[in-house]
């Protein structure tokens, strides 16, 4: 759950009449992530994809199944079906049900293509129909040069021709339209004169008649296509609610099985026999051990153990396992952020569920309003209404959105924020005084107290349910602060994560030097800082924390410079300057009080803008008042989805996930990928 999953090494070897057998079943267990073979010996090299009847009718059924899809873009809604069912639709002519598919696509993309050129005929006529000369008279010919421009000053141009070339040249100009014909001899003077007027050329379409004549009979045209499109876009739509699912539950099926066909180039294969370098989840050895030592001539797991060295020894080549993720279906939708930075490397942490837990807490401390909240839920729901929203990436997004908006819900009741008003029915309140609500804010007012103790500590002695944290005296100054130690808490668990990481993969001397000497300074720093702040002390006097701070960078140092490979004067230079980033990454948490704060003064530019000018006594204002509030609503909501999102995820991504995430690994991708629409094929371990 918070590790990668454990692997094992499967090594596989049989005879070549075996290999499609013996892919077809790692393929049905769902779990052999095959690596590809790159050892070239005399003898042994990379196989070929399995050339037979069965293998060619795959690959074109399959090339045919996804450009429908590609056309159509189906979805299945109602589940998945059986392996019996879908070889039953191949062969009962499912080629023959998608050739009518593409029939009508092909229908309309070539009637589309078709009045597209006729349209930029169309065009091109209507630009040149004032001439009123027929098309083949404005064709050049061997003996006669003819030109077509387009210019503003048509006038002056036909009066410069006229004079300059006289009777050899024939002119015709109306409106900003000038045609002329000349004999060759005469082709780059009349050239120059159009390059001199900057006009236009005007490639004349081929055609016979007048340019009224021509557009009237390309209109009929282009009215007949779009009746065809009409058409076969209705059959294709009407075909495609018929067989959709079908279309999305055969191409899994088909690139499955073609898969197995094509797995043969990843394998090692000699004259008489062939080897599979693998890998399989731990915990499903015994199973896929069992699937083919009754195929297959040898079969070998092996657990795979990593070793404990530094990164960047020498004489310690190995390739590391691909990275399989095991969430259980709360937390499994955040695993599309975390492979925003690609898989964590091996045996380290993984960070999904953390992220489950502070992402959306971050960005409900954010937004902070109840009444964004709520729709930012409905608007999830609409989402998961639409067929698209049944897709594995779709599914994660608004399952995260849905989150995101009970965190802005749970919030906005702490802070008392809903579209911008404040409800709790204190003094300065903006929102509507409801008995009810002021009742329930004066009970936590009075009950919910920050013990003694730890409001000393921390300076939050004003911390009240509701706090106004856009009003200084009211809630602000708490806001900041719980900006600071919100940032303090998660850079902390990130380098206690760190430390765990590089403890088991290099030792607790590694560990040490690489991450406890960065606990040492940012607690050192934290404290030291904190006592100024409080006026305990001066911020260079020397404390027990100056002597922590002193040895985490003396530590981070000599980190550097050994296990780093900075070297002592790179170690010497870049402690010091990496010491002042760290108090960067922990002042960057303050982006959660002053993206917040923003927020507020937008949704109160709605109050007082619109709202407040809605009950000024007239319609006219009324009417004014609504439209500046509902379209300021509507931009604060908007700019309250993007820019909250936007900052919670960089001080994941950047302040938090930078102190311990490594984003090498490989993704776990087993032999014919994960099943969602065909049943009966296989049960995988995570992905």
């Amino acid at each position: 759950m918070f590790v990668t999953v454990d692997m094992s090494r499967l090594t596989v070897a049989a005879s070549v009449d075996k290999m499609e057998h013996v892919l077809r079943i790692c393929s049905d267990m769902g779990c052999v992530h095959i690596e590809e073979y790159g050892n070239f010996e005399d003898g042994i090299g990379v196989g070929h994809a399995i050339n037979s009847n069965n293998a060619n009718s795959v690959s074109t059924l399959l090339t045919k199944v996804r450009g429908a899809n590609a056309h159509y873009s189906p979805n299945n809604v109602k589940g998945p079906k059986s392996v019996s069912e879908v070889q039953k639709m191949i062969n009962s002519g499912f080629e023959e049900i998608v050739d009518q598919g593409l029939a009508f696509a092909d229908a309309v993309r070539d009637a589309e293509a078709e009045i597209e050129s006729k349209g930029d005929q169309l065009a091109l006529l209507r630009r040149i129909e004032p001439l009123n000369i027929p098309l083949e008279l404005l064709t050049s010919t061997d003996s006669l040069e003819v030109y077509v421009s387009e210019s503003a000053k048509s006038k002056t141009l036909y009066n410069t021709i006229v004079q300059e070339l006289g009777k050899d040249v024939e002119v015709h100009a109306e409106s900003n339209v000038i045609a002329i014909a000349c004999l060759p001899k005469h082709a780059t003077d009349v050239q120059l004169i159009l390059n001199n007027q900057s006009a236009r050329a005007i490639q004349v379409p081929s055609g016979v008649g007048s340019p009224s004549e021509v557009i009237s009979s390309l209109s009929k045209e282009i009215g007949k296509l779009l009746i065809t499109v009409e058409e076969n876009s209705a059959l294709g739509d009407t075909w495609a609610a018929t067989h959709g699912r079908d279309l999305v539950i055969m191409e899994e099926y088909l690139t499955r099985e073609d898969a197995i066909f094509t797995a043969p180039t990843l394998c090692a294969v000699s004259n008489q026999a062939f080897a599979i370098d693998a890998w399989v989840p731990t915990e499903n050895t015994s199973d896929v051990m069992s699937a083919l030592s009754s195929i297959a001539s040898h079969v070998e797991v092996e657990e795979y153990v990593e070793d404990h060295h530094h990164a960047g020894d020498e004489g310690h080549q190995h390739t590391n396992p691909p990275i399989a993720l095991d969430n259980g279906v709360v937390s499994e939708p955040f695993e599309m952020l975390v492979d925003l930075l690609g898989r964590p490397k091996y045996g380290t942490f993984d960070p999904t569920i953390m992220l489950m837990m502070t992402f959306p807490f971050i960005y409900g401390m954010i937004l902070g309003d109840w009444g964004y909240g709520l729709v930012i839920l409905m608007l999830a729901k609409w989402l998961g209404s639409k067929p698209f929203a049944v897709e594995p990436i779709a599914k994660s997004a608004i399952t995260i959105l849905k989150w995101m908006g009970v965190w802005a819900i749970i919030w906005g009741i702490i802070f008392a924020e809903g579209f911008g008003f404040i409800w709790d029915g204190s003094v300065g309140a903006s929102g509507p005084t409801i008995g009810i609500i002021a009742d329930f804010y004066s009970w936590t007012f009075e009950t919910f107290h920050v013990p003694e103790t730890i409001a000393t500590l921390t300076g939050l002695t004003g911390l009240h349910m509701p706090f106004h944290r856009a009003v200084e005296g009211h809630g602000l100054q708490e806001y900041l602060l719980l900006s600071i130690y919100l940032g303090v808490l998660h850079i902390f668990t990130g380098f206690i994560i760190g430390l765990s990481n590089v403890y088991k993969a290099h030792g607790l001397a590694a560990a040490y030097f690489e991450k406890g000497s960065w606990i040492l300074i940012f607690i050192g720093g934290f404290m030291q800082c904190r006592n100024m702040v409080s006026g305990y002390n001066e911020l260079f006097e020397f404390q027990i924390w100056t002597a922590m701070l002193l040895i985490g960078i003396v530590s981070l140092i000599i980190g550097l410079a050994i296990f780093e490979k900075f070297g002592w004067v790179g170690g010497i230079i870049m402690g010091p300057i990496e010491t002042i980033g760290l108090l960067a990454n922990t002042l960057s948490y303050l982006r959660i009080m002053a993206v917040g704060v923003a927020g507020v003064k937008i949704a109160e530019v709605s109050i007082t803008m619109g709202w407040e000018l809605m009950w000024s006594g007239d319609i006219i204002s009324f009417i004014i008042g609504l439209i500046l509030f509902v379209f300021i609503q509507i931009f604060a909501l908007g700019l309250g989805i993007l820019s909250p999102s936007i900052h919670a995820i960089r001080l994941h991504f950047v302040e938090w996930m930078g102190k311990f995430y490594d984003g090498s690994g490989v993704i776990f991708n087993p032999l014919g990928g994960r099943t969602l629409h065909v049943e009966g094929i296989s049960q995988s371990t995570g992905q």
